[in-house]
């Protein structure tokens, strides 16, 4: 996207004025989303942005710019307007000379979403509506979305660092209405992966659309969720979400340095239970929130944060990495070149076990299996957080079996990791965007099918 020498002279000007640290980061990003809307295309839109962020660091202070010009001209007017927002007051600055760092690609992209014409792509959608509509005539509504993204990035810095990474990924989502005579209830199932279009020879639309379809129906037939402390076997993949933002962010280095993190000062102590390994892992390939480096040039790692039940380390970006005089975990990340990078998750789970699901559930004589979670509100400071359950069945005598609506589970994120009572032998991911500080970045969640010993199930059965 920018020649070297370009890169050199930018790097010159955003230091010339004094700054401890700089960088430029380039962006083109090419998108593709489609809507299919009770059986007609309601959007199809293609779009592309290109640009570059300057960030200058000088002591405490980061200034940072961004232009969507990347000719010469405008890339040293962004460095010159953050290099004056970091407030350097005159001083030598040495640029070390730029070397060229490949990092691994974590996996092959067979077919190029953009080389796919938009006809095949609105088929996709046409053939996921009729496959859920075809599943009963309770289904009301039906919204199938398509969405792909090719991301090409550079990063340069005054370390001498210059490298880049080129990042595909495809998701498909169905969301299902279905209506009875217990109101209205909605199913989804929305898989991607950081691939190209090969997605859908893997995965047919017809089986996501039926699945999103059986979960709507299924649920017409729920009862009210029971309330009070009961166990709760956590499906796999289910949990995901619930780990990401409880436990997750908590172990980020900003939040953790801001006294805004209930690990703060606790590693290499137990927070959690005997069995219980929680990874961040940024090279687990195909995974939504995979790549070769993250938005501040350094390689994806896997980094074990929670290793059986004990606290091992935090998540790191770059800068808060040179203040601890270690280096940066891989987590360095931004939505776009119009923002700056800042601590976030990649592909977050909870290891895989030895026990077999079946046993787990069997093991319980009255309590919840919970199959999918919807959205959630969490205090990282205390870890308290409060979910939906979208999809959810009582389980009685060791057997699953009425489907219920209306739950809430209420918890908090390390107390439930110390509450694990059982790590099931299978695993699986959720994908999805979180959203920190106003930036949302592609991450996946997983773990395997858990027993928490008691959680506050939240319902509104008499």
């Amino acid at each position: 996207m920018i020649d070297q020498d370009v890169l050199d002279r930018t790097l010159r000007a955003a230091l010339r004025d004094g700054g401890d640290f700089a960088e430029v980061f380039a962006e083109d990003r090419r998108a593709t989303s489609g809507r299919y809307d009770d059986g007609k295309v309601e959007e199809l839109v293609t779009g592309r942005s290109r640009g570059a962020g300057i960030r200058v660091v000088r002591g405490e202070t980061t200034g940072f710019a961004h232009t969507a010009d990347l000719s010469e001209a405008g890339l040293r007017e962004a460095a010159t307007a953050a290099a004056a927002a970091a407030q350097g007051d005159g001083g030598a600055a040495t640029v070390v000379a730029l070397e060229r760092r490949d990092a691994a690609r974590p996996h092959d992209v067979v077919v190029l979403p953009e080389t796919v014409g938009k006809a095949r792509k609105v088929d996709l959608l046409a053939r996921a509506d009729a496959a859920a509509r075809a599943e009963g005539s309770a289904i009301q509504s039906v919204t199938a979305s398509y969405a792909d993204a090719h991301r090409r990035i550079l990063v340069a810095n005054s370390d001498g660092l210059l490298t880049g990474d080129d990042q595909v990924r495809t998701r498909f989502m169905v969301q299902c209405v279905a209506a009875g005579d217990t109101g209205m209830q909605t199913g989804m199932e929305a898989p991607g992966r950081s691939v190209g279009f090969e997605l859908f020879d893997e995965v047919a639309v017809e089986d996501i659309a039926r699945a999103a379809a059986r979960r709507a129906i299924t649920l017409l037939d729920a009862v009210p969720a029971p309330s009070g402390r009961l166990p709760v076997v956590l499906r796999r993949g289910a949990g995901g979400v619930l780990f990401h933002e409880a436990c997750g962010h908590g172990l980020e280095a900003d939040l953790v340095q801001k006294d805004a993190s209930v690990f703060k000062d606790r590693v290499g102590e137990a927070v959690a239970s005997p069995g219980v390994t929680l990874v961040d892992d940024g090279t687990f390939a195909r995974e939504w929130g995979t790549f070769s480096i993250d938005d501040e040039g350094q390689p994806a790692a896997r980094n074990v944060l929670i290793d059986d039940g004990v606290l091992t380390d935090y998540m790191w970006d770059l800068l808060r990495a040179r203040t601890a005089s270690r280096a940066s975990s891989g987590n360095g990340r931004r939505e776009s070149y119009q923002h700056l990078p800042m601590v976030r998750m990649t592909n977050t789970y909870l290891a895989a076990g030895a026990t077999e699901p079946a046993d787990i559930i069997r093991s319980v004589d009255r309590g919840i299996y919970c199959v999918q979670l919807g959205g959630g509100q969490v205090n990282t400071a205390t870890g308290d957080y409060v979910f939906g359950v979208t999809e959810a069945y009582l389980i009685e005598h060791g057997e699953v079996t009425a489907p219920i609506r209306a739950a809430q589970l209420i918890g908090n994120g390390p107390e439930t990791l110390r509450l694990v009572d059982a790590v099931g032998n299978d695993f699986e991911t959720w994908t999805g965007t979180c959203g920190k500080n106003g930036q949302g970045v592609p991450v996946s969640a997983g773990q395997p099918t858990l027993l928490v010993r008691e959680l506050t199930v939240g319902g509104t059965a008499a």
